[in-house]
């Protein structure tokens, strides 16, 4: 007791004090401001092991490539050809003369139609001008309704059993901000489709 500093100080608290201690105590907790909450984890972000957009004619791939260019895509790009039965296509009925076709053909480029090609090896269809084979007939109708707007009135739409060449622009790792401006881009390019890879093209991607 001696070495006590102002043991005369000490006061010992009944029931009753220790309660009202007690509830004082939590008064001041409560009042304390209460930290933020730790922020939400960050959502992951969906990568698509493979997509492919096409199928396009060979006219058209320096224009898919002049589209793609701002995407910078880089080593995820690449391009696969594939020769498929097409059964649609969009021309002009032949036009009697090589003069004649050529003079169509002056015609379709002021317009700024540039893919399309006048036949001549198909004595039926000498000197006509096809702008598109398709596959389906609504792409070869999507092909047409786009001549429409240019302001190309003769052409039309018809069955057409043959061999062609179709090009494929596959992109690897793709998220999911990516994939949506390849979808963007898609709707500027009628008749294409955007879609996961055949088997043998995620296979090889590995």
């Amino acid at each position: 007791m001696e070495q006590q500093l102002n043991p005369q100080a000490i006061t010992l608290l009944g029931p009753e004090q220790l309660s009202a201690l007690a509830a004082e105590r939590a008064k001041q907790v409560a009042a304390r401001p209460k930290p933020p909450p730790p922020p939400p984890p960050q959502p992951k972000v969906a990568v698509a092991a493979c997509l492919e957009l096409g199928a396009f004619n060979l006219g058209e791939v320096a224009r898919v490539q002049q589209l793609l260019e701002p995407l910078a895509l880089g080593a995820k790009l690449s391009q696969r050809r594939a020769e498929e039965i097409a059964s649609y296509w969009v021309f002009m009925p032949p036009q009697g003369s090589r003069q004649a076709a050529n003079r169509k053909s002056a015609e379709l480029k002021k317009l700024g139609v540039e893919d399309f090609f006048v036949l001549q090896e198909d004595p039926k269809l000498r000197f006509a001008i096809s702008l598109g084979i398709f596959k389906t007939e609504e792409a070869a109708q999507a092909r047409l309704a786009e001549l429409r707007k240019k302001g190309v009135r003769t052409a039309r739409v018809a069955p057409r059993e043959t061999p062609v060449q179709k090009v494929y622009f596959t992109v690897r790792e793709v998220p999911e901000a990516l994939a949506s401006r390849l979808n963007e881009l898609r709707q500027r390019l009628p008749g294409s489709e955007l879609k996961d890879c055949p088997p043998e093209e995620k296979r090889a991607g590995k």
